[in-house]
């Protein structure tokens, strides 16, 4: 099958409806195990051993596309080698007005200032604990848009606390540009002490119920140069697991003079490589090989990839490289990067 033919309609629907019809034909084709025919052949598995968890390959889905877990099974026929489902906040929230989504194909880049839009922790558990899924699959968590951000932390310890048992790692969600206030907790002093609450938590957690799950944070592509290596040490010495670099940017650069350019919301795909290349390989040499960092943003090809694990990425994750060359990337992505030495 050639995505190239099914694209030019689901680019003719506005984003969110062509995300909603993609999913329905994934679904449906997943339902009779027919999605995998989309990820070609794949080699066997080399299980790479990232927070104490095994993985079959290094490429993974970026938390956003399946917010509320509700494809998982169509997912993990594509090839993927985790999956990161969310953001996902106590209470359910429709996020932000439509539109919300904005395609700019002349630069492969998309920008959504969705906001954090899910049906709550509680209505995605009740997928997750029935998932027929192996890969590992990870659970990304936020505030709700209502919490007054100093009291984020509260939100942060019940979505915590819901999905320990069912996630097999949480993401702190610190870096959306689309909740306001949102990234104030990147600053070191608040990251650090964010995070600590939640790695205390967690440690009570693992002797509640007998096993530990790795907590990762994930960081912007905006922050000042000068911090990063303040806000790698302070989530690290906090007690975090993970690092995962990076999210969507409130930059424009490469898209100036695009109709949807001044749009508000975070910038993805191709316009955003550079900046994320560039802040990934801060922020592994500033972890010191402490804690691995997962690489994110700007993929769209197999050098992409393999530049992220060149940098010191252990994993990496993709979103809006699928939404330009279709489910087979996926594919195309493990194959590469398994042909490397």
């Amino acid at each position: 099958m050639s995505y190239s033919l099914f694209r030019p309609f689901l680019f003719a629907l506005d984003p969110e409806a062509a995300h909603c019809a993609a999913f329905a034909a994934l679904d449906a084709q997943a339902s009779l195990g027919l999605a995998r025919v989309w990820a070609g052949y794949l080699p066997p598995p080399k299980p790479v051993t990232v927070m104490g968890l095994s993985f079959p390959n290094r490429v993974g889905l970026a938390a956003g596309l399946d917010k509320d877990a509700k494809h998982l099974r169509g997912l993990a026929q594509l090839g993927f080698g985790f999956i990161e489902v969310g953001t996902l906040t106590p209470k359910p929230q429709p996020g932000n007005p439509q539109p919300r989504m904005f395609r700019l194909p002349e630069h492969e880049a998309l920008i959504n200032r969705l906001g954090f839009n899910n049906g709550g922790v509680d209505d995605a558990l009740k997928r997750l604990q029935t998932r027929d899924t192996t890969v590992p699959v990870g659970v990304n968590i936020g505030k709700n848009a209502v919490t007054p951000i100093e009291r984020a932390a509260d939100d942060y310890l019940l979505a915590l606390r819901a999905v320990y048992t069912t996630a097999d790692y949480v993401t702190i969600n610190i870096s959306s540009p689309n909740t306001k206030n949102l990234r104030d907790l990147q600053a070191p002093d608040s990251v650090a002490a964010l995070v600590r609450t939640l790695t205390d938590e967690g440690r009570t957690l693992a002797r509640l119920h007998g096993r530990r799950r790795p907590i990762a944070v994930k960081i912007a592509p905006d922050l000042d140069d000068a911090i990063i290596a303040d806000v790698v040490d302070a989530i690290i010495e906090a007690g975090a697991d993970a690092i995962i670099s990076s999210n969507t940017t409130i930059r424009r650069d490469g898209v100036a003079g695009h109709a949807n350019a001044q749009e508000a919301g975070g910038l993805s795909g191709a316009p955003l490589t550079q900046r994320a290349d560039a802040v990934l390989a801060q922020v592994v040499k500033a972890t010191n090989g402490r804690v691995p960092v997962i690489g994110v943003g700007g993929i769209m090809s197999v050098a992409d990839a393999a530049r992220k694990l060149d940098l010191g990425a252990s994993l990496i994750q993709i979103y809006t490289g699928m939404l330009y060359r279709g489910p087979g990337f996926v594919g195309d992505l493990v194959r590469g990067l398994a042909s490397r030495a």
